[in-house]
């Protein structure tokens, strides 16, 4: 039950989701800009390591769990 529970209490919610899905280019600085805000809401997230175990086993893109897609596959890499 937890496994979805824990959306209840994200630090994100009632932020516009818009700010988790930058768009351009990975290095653009308002992409990059737009990442690190999202990133700092995530670091103030108590459910931030459920986020982020979710968002590994789940194609998803944008910033979840304090990562980016590319951080993620960084993972899985690391991890396989």
């Amino acid at each position: 039950m937890w496994e979805t529970n824990w959306r209840a209490s994200a630090g994100c919610r009632g932020t516009d989701p818009e700010l988790f899905f930058p768009i351009g280019s990975g290095t653009s600085f308002p992409t990059v800009a737009q990442s690190e805000e999202a990133k700092a809401v995530c670091g103030r997230c108590p459910v931030v390591r459920e986020c982020l175990d979710w968002a590994l086993n789940v194609a998803v893109e944008g910033i979840w769990g304090g990562t980016t897609e590319a951080e993620r596959r960084a993972i899985r890499r690391r991890s396989a």
